[in-house]
């Protein structure tokens, strides 16, 4: 009786990109406040930066209104800080820590999801040292805006005299609006939000969209400075200008 060959063992296959597992103890809930604080509070924060940002297309006047506005919020610095710089810092920090742990195989294994996780890292650390340099120029250095906010417009066009900074400011943009954008359907998809692959998919679909018309505001945000007159940036001028438009 012939003897039944046994079968061949499956050749080795290098894993791809780890699965972001569940964890156990600290682990799980450390992922999941690093994914929820990516929506709630800095996803939030961006979305509200956009908008205030977006009001420089209606003038240096208009902008500078908003700036007041937002600077006139009980506690501001309380708020800004426990509920836009320890969030961002956070989240940025175990997203590297995430990114260290990790393992994607770009150049083995070219599929989608291992582009896409890179792309989320690489976007993720852009937009995070975009927003140090950012945060840093306006609100560190010069003239103080919460006590000056007329002088906010001139004090952001002064970023743009240099064109490397014009075009850090733009990949800042991009880098920013694609992390928010698939940070917000990798949220939906863990916390099962979108259940099945019909509903990522169509969710996908909607996350571009959105993602697109932060590419699109923050655009033409930056052509209104770019394309206005040069405004004061330092508290004496800005209080003549306000001095002007009221």
């Amino acid at each position: 009786m012939a003897a039944t060959a046994s079968p061949a063992a499956p050749m080795p296959i290098k894993g791809g990109v780890a699965p972001l597992r569940a964890g156990q103890g600290y682990s799980f809930w450390l992922r999941r406040l690093h994914s929820l604080s990516g929506i709630v509070p800095i996803g939030a924060f961006l979305v509200e930066h956009f908008v205030s940002n977006a009001f420089a297309t209606r003038g240096p006047a208009a902008y500078a209104k908003q700036v007041e506005l937002l600077s006139s919020f009980p506690f501001v610095v309380g708020l800004e800080l426990f509920g836009i710089w320890l969030p961002i810092l956070y989240h940025a920090l175990y997203g590297f820590y995430i990114w260290y742990r990790g393992d994607s195989n770009l150049g083995e294994y070219p599929w989608t999801g291992n582009w896409m996780y890179a792309a989320q890292r690489w976007t993720g650390t852009i937009a995070f040292f975009y927003m140090v340099w950012h945060t840093w120029h306006l609100r560190f250095t010069g003239v103080h805006l919460l006590s000056h906010p007329a002088a906010a417009f001139g004090k952001v066009q002064a970023e743009f005299q240099s064109p490397w900074a014009v075009a850090f400011y733009a990949v800042g943009i991009l880098c920013a609006s694609w992390h928010f954008a698939y940070g917000l359907w990798l949220f939906a998809a863990k916390w099962g939000i979108t259940p099945g692959d019909s509903a990522r998919k169509k969710f996908g679909y909607v996350c571009i969209a959105i993602g697109l018309v932060f590419v699109l505001v923050g655009a033409v945000t930056m052509y209104s400075f770019l394309n206005t007159p040069l405004q004061p940036r330092d508290a004496a001028g800005a209080g003549m200008e306000s001095v002007v438009i009221h």
